[in-house]
């Protein structure tokens, strides 16, 4: 028999074989695995193989006794252990079989119990209710069942003892089992805690729906570890999460609180089409579909048709979804949104400006006075405070000066839009090496997501950035008389940026002159024929008008202090991710 090889230095217990390839590491592992062989041993790669001395085996014979003990040790274990198992198990199925004989008949001489939601449960203390929902939270103690029942409108706890708790259903109950429970309504004991300070003493119930265990019980598909793109397909059950829910249940009450706000200020909301055959912020970013054997777009914004309506409707709104086909996957960009837009006639750019701030802060008040909404703020965002008043008002030109003096710089682009990089030198290069080359802003740049954000965040208050050049915005938006000396054309148009989250709205004013706009059509190389409705807004009693476009997942990520825009929304969609 060939010897086994063992070395001290590079060898392996758990690995090793015994070969001079792949040795053990220690004599006592070798003799235990090998009890009948010769050895070969060194103490490292220096020196040669040799047979090992009797002291050495003499103490190895130890180490390998023992390695022999701890084994029997473990399996001793582990048949206990089994046979442990095996009786719980026995014992289990016994207990199963038998709660099969246990029928539950709801008692017919108890009051009747009042059907009811969770959130209405109050007026019911010391009565009989009956509530159905999904089984939020399970734990069961000793021979009572705690659940906590979830029915989109609030929690429950309730508390399944003696009989009700002992049948196969109640042993048997998983997370997410849809259920009926009928019981009398009490308010929960001096010192201890409740959703709405009351559990419900359960004495019948049933599985309305239940829900696998095993590997497709809830908890193994989806849970806080998940990697994103696996939460992202089970969209439809990270929902019945609580930051989830809470999030949707917010933009409710948003929505709500903005078209208060907007109706307050004598907005008509209409609902304008998704189908479009016309542009409105370039045409790159259009979804473009074939619609009866003709082009058609998904629209990018509704302004142009709520134009339309303030000759006869007066100021309007409109909440709607917007499409982009931008391929960004920023934490702040989605494919499809919840846009509200408005459209106002009669006005200036500071009437514009001064609206935008007061919807704003008016939406936040309103949401702050009402119990259930400020409750879902504080619980999302502890800290959230409402913006102060007057916002913060910075001019383009100032804001590219700011941006220089705090050394914010953006990366250099070639004239084909690439960056640019350098090597050690400063030099180009044009292999792809290299570090990108980071410049300072100039006048005519638009100014980059990152850079604006760090420039918000920095001064921590609501922003008007206003006065963009006109080759950086629509071809839609009024001119400003005169220039500056720097050679660009500026226009009357206001992004309204915020902590955290960056532009939140982007508005103007409209060129209101026929001529001009016709005039701007040619600029763009955009054939006016399609837009004849349009034009005819300025052809049939023009009038000075503005109007604005708020992205409301943006809104919402920065009233609940959202990393990013995709958990604002119920099914975010971005470039690559249509489903569920």
């Amino acid at each position: 028999m060939s010897s086994i090889y063992v070395d001290e230095a590079t060898g392996s217990d758990t690995t090793g074989s015994g070969s001079q390839e792949s040795p053990y590491q220690t004599l006592g592992f070798a003799l235990y695995t090998h009890p009948a062989a010769s050895f070969l041993i060194r103490k490292d790669a220096s020196v040669e193989y040799a047979e090992p001395t009797q002291s050495s085996l003499k103490k190895a014979k130890k180490t390998a006794d023992g390695i022999e003990k701890k084994k029997k040790k473990q399996e001793e274990l582990e048949a206990r252990e089994a046979q442990a198992s095996q009786a719980e198990k026995e014992k289990r199925e016994k207990v199963l079989e038998e709660s099969k004989k246990i029928v539950l008949v709801e008692d017919e001489s108890l009051p009747k119990a009042n059907k009811s939601k969770i959130l209405g449960l109050g007026q019911y203390r010391t009565q009989r209710v009956r509530v159905f929902g999904w089984v939020h939270r399970l734990r069961q103690q000793k021979d009572i069942i705690f659940i906590v029942l979830r029915d989109g409108t609030g929690y429950l706890q309730a508390v399944l003892s003696g009989r009700v708790a002992q049948t196969y259903s109640a042993l048997t109950l998983t997370l997410e089992s849809s259920v009926e429970l009928v019981g009398t309504l009490q308010q929960v004991p001096e010192g201890k805690t409740a959703p709405g300070g009351h559990e419900l003493i359960v004495d019948y119930w049933s599985v309305v729906g239940p829900a696998p265990g095993g590997d497709d019980a809830f908890t193994n598909r989806l849970n806080e570890k998940s990697d994103p793109s696996i939460q992202a397909d089970l969209r439809h059950l990270v929902l019945r999460g609580e930051n989830a829910s809470s999030i949707l249940r917010l933009r409710a009450y948003m929505l709500t609180a903005f078209r208060k706000a907007l109706t307050d200020h004598n907005l008509i909301e209409v609902t304008p089409p998704c189908l479009v055959q016309t542009q409105v912020e370039g045409g790159a970013t259009l979804f473009k579909l074939d619609y009866y054997g003709q082009p058609a777009f998904l629209t990018q914004s509704s302004q142009l048709y709520l134009e339309t309506c303030l000759p006869s409707l007066g100021d309007v709104f409109c909440v709607q979804e917007s499409f982009r086909a931008e391929n960004s996957h920023t934490r702040r960009h989605l494919s499809e949104y919840t846009h509200l837009e408005a459209e106002l006639a009669f006005i200036n750019f500071d009437d514009l400006m001064a609206h935008i701030e007061d919807v704003i802060c008016n939406t936040v008040d309103t949401l702050l006075a009402d119990p259930v909404a400020a409750a879902l703020v504080k619980q999302l965002n502890p800290n959230f405070q409402p913006p102060a008043r007057p916002f913060r008002r910075m001019n383009y030109v100032d804001a590219i000066a700011w941006l220089n003096e705090h050394n914010i710089q953006h990366p250099a682009e070639d004239a084909e839009g690439n960056p640019i990089k350098v090597d050690e030198k400063g030099l180009p290069t044009t292999d792809g090496s290299g570090t990108v080359l980071m410049v300072d802003h100039k006048v005519g740049d638009d100014i980059a997501e990152a850079a604006e954000r760090q420039m918000t965040d920095a001064i921590g208050t609501p922003i008007f950035l206003y006065g963009f050049p006109a080759e950086l915005k629509a071809f839609y938006m009024k001119k400003v008389p005169g220039q500056d000396g720097t050679g660009h054309v500026f226009t009357e148009s206001c992004d309204l940026l915020m902590p955290n989250v960056g532009e939140i709205v982007g508005g103007s004013m409209r060129i209101a002159d026929q001529e001009e706009l016709l005039a701007a059509y040619r600029r763009e190389g955009i054939d006016p024929e399609p837009y004849y409705w349009f034009t005819d807004q300025r052809k049939y009693g023009t009038c000075e008008h503005g109007g604005y476009g708020l992205g409301v997942e943006r809104f919402l990520a920065w009233l609940a202090n959202r990393y990013t825009v995709r958990e604002c929304s119920l099914y975010p969609r971005w470039p690559g991710r249509a489903t569920p």
